[in-house]
């Protein structure tokens, strides 16, 4: 029996940035283990803090980034921002604005997407699904 056949399968790592463990919970509740059936289970990634975010994206490994702008004290807009600067090919980011009209800050932040509060499940859901997807078809399978 190969290794192949045992391993596990792929994992989709979402990480999930606020200081709000409910805010953490809305979203992993509203994205699901499984989405779409053409993306992998959903591993979730959780972060209370800044310093957290930025080691784990340093370490690598994560497909989409889900940051709270509305965190304190570093917020996810300025976080992504960031992010963007400094990690090359940087994940796709989706930030939580306080509201609607936030959406050109979003846009400053460099994210790739952005969702207002209050936060609509089917929204976040789509949201990382449309960022997953373009994440996996920009991935070069291993060569063997």
């Amino acid at each position: 029996m190969s290794t192949e056949a045992t391993a596990s399968p792929r994992k989709l790592r979402v990480l999930v940035y606020s200081d709000d463990r409910t805010t953490r919970e809305k979203v992993k509740f509203a994205v699901g283990r499984r989405p779409e059936t053409d993306l992998p289970p959903v591993e979730f990634v959780e972060c209370a803090t800044h310093h957290a975010v930025l080691k784990t994206m340093d370490a690598g490994g994560i497909d989409v980034a889900v940051l709270d702008g509305e965190a304190v004290p570093a917020g996810g807009m300025g976080l992504a921002r960031q992010l963007k600067d400094e990690i090359y090919q940087c994940p796709p980011i989706l930030v939580l604005t306080g509201r609607v009209q936030d959406a050109w800050l979003a846009t400053w932040s460099r994210a790739d997407a952005a969702v207002p509060y209050p936060l609509d499940a089917r929204a976040v859901c789509k949201a990382v699904v449309e960022l997953a997807r373009r994440r996996l078809s920009q991935q070069v399978p291993a060569v063997r």
